[in-house]
This record gives C-alpha cells, sequence and structure tokens, in this order.
C-alpha cells in the first residue's frame, strides 16, 4: 500500500521549482559577498594609474560603489531579477553579450565533452561491474582513478603532444582556422560557431571547427568519464544483487541479457542525477579547457577579467554559472522523479 505521505509527480515538481528561489538567493548572496570582501579597489584596478581621482569617483559613483552595501546589494538582486548582469568596468560591454558572444563555444565545448564522458564511461563502467574483480575490471577502475585524479591542463598537454606526433597537420589551439576566424562574422546567426558554418552550408569551414573540437572535448571527456566509470560500477554490481536479477537467471535468461536488460537500466536511475550534478565540474573544467586550448568561450573571458579585476564583470560571469547550475539541477531532479516514482516529498 501506498503511503499516506508520499505526493504526487505535479506537486514534487511544483516544491521543487518553489526550492529554486531560495537556492538561487543563497548563491548569489555569497557571489555578492565573496566579490565584496576581495581586498583593493576595483575602480582602480581597472582603469589603472592613467585616470585622475574625479574620473575614478565618477565611475564608482556609476557603478554604485559609493552606495552603503546593503543598497548595493538589492540593486544587484533587482539586476539579476531582470537579468542584467551589470557591464564591465574597462569598455562597458553588457555581461549578457560577453555570454551571448562567447557562450556558444563553451556550449559545444561542455556538450562535446558530455556525450565523450557518456562513451567512454557507460560501457567501461558496464564491464567492470559485470566482471567485478577480474583484471579487466581492475584496468578500468584504474582508468577510473587515473582520468579523475589526473590534472585536466597535463592530460590535455599530453593529448597535443601525442596528435603531434601522430599527425602534425591535426588542429590543437583554438576553435578554427585564423583564416575562417577572419571571416566568422559571416557566422552570427546563432553565435555557435559550429552551428553557424553548418547553417551555413559551409561544409569545408565545418570540418574544420568539428576538428578543432576534438581534442578540447576529448580533454574534458575523459575527466568526467572517471566519475561516470566508477559510479556506473558499483550500481551494477549492486543491481546484479537483487532478488529480480536472480529471478532472471532462475528462468535461465543468459547472464549478457541479464546485464543488459535487468541490471544495466536499473543502474543508471542513481547515475542521471549525478550526471546532471557534474554540470558544475564541467563548467568549472570548462575554464582550465580553454586556457590549455586557447578556447574562445566563456572561461577565458572569466580568467581575462579576473585579471583585470573587473569584479562587476567576474561577478555577473559567476552568476550566470550559478543559475545554470541551479537551473540544470532542477531538470535532473525532475528526470530523476520520471524515471524512479519512488522520488517523491
Amino acid at each position: 500500500m501506498a503511503s499516506s505521505s508520499s505526493g504526487s509527480l505535479p506537486r514534487y515538481i511544483a516544491t521543487r521549482l518553489l526550492l529554486v528561489i531560495p537556492l538561487i538567493w543563497v548563491l548569489l548572496s555569497v557571489v555578492f559577498l565573496l566579490l565584496r570582501v576581495a581586498p583593493g579597489d576595483p575602480v582602480s584596478a581597472a582603469g589603472g594609474d592613467r585616470l585622475d581621482a574625479d574620473v575614478l569617483q565618477q565611475r564608482r559613483e556609476a557603478a554604485g560603489l559609493d552606495k552603503p552595501l546593503f543598497l548595493q546589494y538589492l540593486s544587484y538582486l533587482g539586476d539579476v531579477a531582470r537579468f542584467d548582469f551589470g557591464d564591465t568596468f574597462r569598455t562597458g560591454t553588457p555581461v549578457l553579450h560577453i555570454v551571448r558572444d562567447f557562450g556558444g563555444a563553451t556550449l559545444t565545448l561542455t556538450l562535446g565533452a558530455f556525450l565523450i564522458a557518456l562513451l567512454i564511461g557507460l560501457p567501461l563502467g558496464r564491464l567492470a561491474g559485470r566482471f567485478r574483480d577480474t583484471p579487466l575490471d581492475v584496468g578500468i577502475r584504474l582508468y577510473g582513478v587515473v582520468s579523475y585524479a589526473a590534472p585536466l591542463f597535463w592530460v590535455g598537454i599530453l593529448l597535443v603532444v601525442l596528435v603531434n606526433k601522430l599527425d602534425p597537420t591535426w588542429p590543437t589551439n583554438g576553435i578554427a582556422d585564423p583564416f575562417l576566424l577572419a571571416t566568422s562574422d559571416s557566422y552570427t546567426k546563432t553565435h555557435i560557431f559550429l552551428l553557424d558554418t553548418l547553417i551555413a552550408g559551409d561544409t569545408e569551414a565545418f570540418t574544420d571547427v568539428l576538428k578543432h573540437h576534438v581534442l578540447p572535448c576529448l580533454t574534458l571527456g575523459i575527466l568526467l568519464s572517471g566519475v561516470i566509470v566508477r559510479l556506473v560500477r558499483i550500481n551494477v554490481i549492486q543491481a546484479l544483487q537483487g532478488d529480480y536479477v536472480e529471478a532472471a537467471r532462475a528462468r535461465g535468461i543468459p547472464e549478457g541479457r541479464v546485464v543488459r536488460k535487468h541490471a544495466f537500466r536499473n543502474a543508471l536511475v542513481p547515475v542521471i542525477t549525478v550526471i546532471g550534478l557534474q554540470v558544475a565540474l564541467t563548467l568549472s573544467g570548462a575554464v582550465l579547457t580553454e586556457s590549455t586550448f586557447g578556447w574562445p568561450g566563456i572561461g577565458t573571458q572569466l580568467l581575462k577579467y579576473i585579471g583585470e579585476r573587473d569584479y562587476i564583470a567576474v561577478q555577473g560571469i559567476v552568476t550566470f554559472f550559478a543559475v545554470i547550475v541551479v537551473l540544470t539541477s532542477v531538470v535532473v531532479d525532475v528526470v530523476n522523479a520520471i524515471v524512479d516514482p519512488r522520488v517523491r516529498y
């Protein structure tokens, strides 16, 4: 008999959506406070020694930094509620324009990395779980530990060296050939360079951009695959110990089909949740990957503005990342609730 305290799916989704509000509020508050306690004056740092005191004061007033901290906080929350993430100190460029212009490169990088991670992690985790404690299992577990623990930039550099040995003509830096980038104004329909070249029907440009994606996506995908391998393995092992699996074996179903049809599918339910939580790891890894491969994404822009101490831009980009992570976690929770009826409030 179902528990009287278990709720329906619509109620779960509504509750989960309401919980987004306090979660985003906490994240925004943490971002605001961390950047305000950073040492130094951001306006002076952004302007350097070229500006006199009056101009610096005008810029502080324009940015609202001359107001009490509490008023700055309220203004910040109000701006975010209107999807206004502020303007950069140096150029006055809206942060949303930065996200629009450079977000496409980060998006294709993270999606490509996720695809590679799933293609590597799911079959390897399944094999390791089925052939537990065999040399194959040990080898796959060793891969999972090393791929997760190895520094991202180190893996990227090793792949670049390897590719240069195997095929010196293969691109290892940037998102496209420099000549193609010089004409990139022709590909701004969606601001996703890979998609724009495809929409334009320029096969040569699309192939070039796709080849530039391989190494960065593979580097980030290897990092993510280590987590997926370990998670799938342990869940397959647990699923293989279930009564329904023993019942399937007792009916004479071949072991390969038992693993594929019964154990592996049930093992994927908790994996969905963890894969969603990897979005935060992917975004942080994207910053390092973009730096390693000269990738023109949001992560590269974030490092640039951190170096310039333009903390309005840093605050806006970090806030955008935080909102993306929260919204992704909501989507994952809803998908998990649809897949698993036990997930309810």
